[in-house]
């Protein structure tokens, strides 16, 4: 047995179980949807920060852009008011929405523990203080705390509901009713757990258990925005793909809570007129990693449109309009890309590079930062510039590495090309117009 046949066949056999179970564990999922859920919410946040702080020097001789930082000088509270009531409290709808998803996952009623899981995220995270509920965890860094906190919160639901721990009202008692006196006893409980281990580590610590998680998790931050781990989750999300498991889907729900705690930081940060610390946020992987989607293959996808082959020619017909918008599931599935050797190295490799060229480019400070959540479906040039604050500079390297991707792509698509086109002259003579034996029902 070949070297590449025992590759294969261990990401068959060993990795792909493995990667389903993971994508398929309802933990992971509330995680995932949880997010999804608070996602509108983000990104409309993300467009108003924009306006706040305008892509223009203090010292631009362009009218309109004079007019712009007057104004965002101005105006900057009220502009910044849905911002501060969006991305600045996203933990809270990221909360409730891995609350909801776990719970309906358990078949418990979903909404009533929502609340509940997002009462016990305030309970710690905003603690009254001068008669102000504080902010400062409800956003970025309180995303770690926001999980644990709702799973925490659904669990302790089904246990009391295991042992059936709970007021028992009558079956003539309104459902709604029911629904909510079920949650009093958790709700109690929550009390008692919760907020007495907050108190002690403020007491002993100084800090809310918010902080204290995120301390703990700053390690794993600070690591995920080297270049190193972006390879490794790029390498990861590739190869999981080539076996047909979502890549995208189980590395970026792994992912998500790093991506919004860098993006928070770099918000902070901008804010208050700081450099920006973070490279690796969703947008970068969107936009400079994934170029027409997973394998970057949207260079792939302008190959396939002037090919000689039929059978890719119309896969790319197909798949180009997608791929614009970062959607390529017609081409790993109509090439296939799945499980096809010609097509593993480009399809692996050809985002790495991508990943590695970006990153230099934005450390040596020829590229913007990214400080808005903007739709992945995004066009990547639009994405890329607009997720920096409008750098066009971003939207130009994209242009680029869309090329070089073509260049890394071109000779396995002529091997594959190859190899189709002598699969569809053999099957033209096998028709009947060819002189060949007719197929017989």
């Amino acid at each position: 047995m070949s070297t590449s046949q025992a590759f294969f066949e261990f990401i068959e056999n060993t990795i792909t179980p493995i990667a389903a179970r993971v994508a398929s564990q309802r933990h992971v999922m509330a995680v995932r949807d949880g997010f999804i859920a608070a996602m509108p919410f983000m990104i409309v946040g993300s467009f108003l920060l924009v306006f706040a702080f305008p892509p223009f020097s203090a010292d631009t001789q362009l009218g309109f852009a004079q007019w712009w930082l007057r104004i965002a000088k101005e105006y900057q509270g009220q502009i910044l008011t849905p911002f501060n009531m969006s991305m600045g409290i996203m933990a809270c709808y990221i909360s409730a929405g891995i609350a909801y998803n776990l719970a309906q996952s358990y078949k418990l009623e979903a909404f009533p523990i929502s609340m509940l899981g997002l009462m016990a995220f305030l309970l710690i995270a905003a603690p009254l203080k001068d008669g102000m509920l504080p902010a400062s965890n409800l956003g970025g860094t309180g995303i770690f705390t926001a999980i644990i906190v709702a799973i925490f919160t659904v669990e302790l639901v089904r246990l009391l509901k295991a042992y059936n721990i709970g007021i028992k009202l009558p079956e003539q008692v309104p459902e709604k009713i029911r629904h909510s006196f079920n949650m009093l006893i958790p709700a109690l409980v929550i009390i008692l757990t919760l907020y007495p281990l907050n108190l002690f580590i403020q007491h002993q610590f100084g800090m809310l258990l918010p902080e204290a998680i995120m301390a703990i998790f700053k390690p794993l931050v600070s690591a995920s925005d080297t270049l190193p781990a972006i390879l490794l989750a790029t390498l990861l999300c590739h190869i999981l793909w080539f076996a047909g498991i979502h890549g995208a889907a189980i590395v970026g729900g792994i992912l998500q809570p790093f991506y919004l705690v860098n993006l928070g930081a770099n918000q902070a940060a901008l804010a208050a007129g700081h450099p920006l610390p973070h490279v690796f946020i969703e947008a970068f992987w969107s936009f400079f990693i994934t170029l027409g989607g997973s394998g970057a293959t949207l260079g792939l996808v302008l190959l396939y449109m002037r090919s000689k082959s039929a059978h890719l020619r119309s896969v790319g017909g197909l798949g180009i309009v997608p791929a614009l918008f970062n959607i390529n599931e017609p081409i790993i599935f109509g090439s296939p890309i799945v499980m096809n050797a010609t097509m593993f190295i480009p399809f692996v490799f050809a985002p790495m590079i991508n990943a590695t060229i970006a990153y230099f480019a934005i450390q040596a400070g020829l590229v913007g930062k990214v400080i808005a959540l903007v739709p992945w479906t995004a066009p990547a040039p639009i994405g890329a510039a607009w997720g920096a604050g409008w750098v066009m500079g971003n939207g130009i390297l994209v242009l680029l590495l869309i090329a070089l991707d073509l260049l890394i792509y071109l000779p396995f698509f002529k091997i594959y090309e190859k190899q189709l086109l002598e699969q569809e002259a053999l099957e033209e003579q096998d028709t009947p117009e060819h002189g060949g034996v007719a197929q017989t029902a």
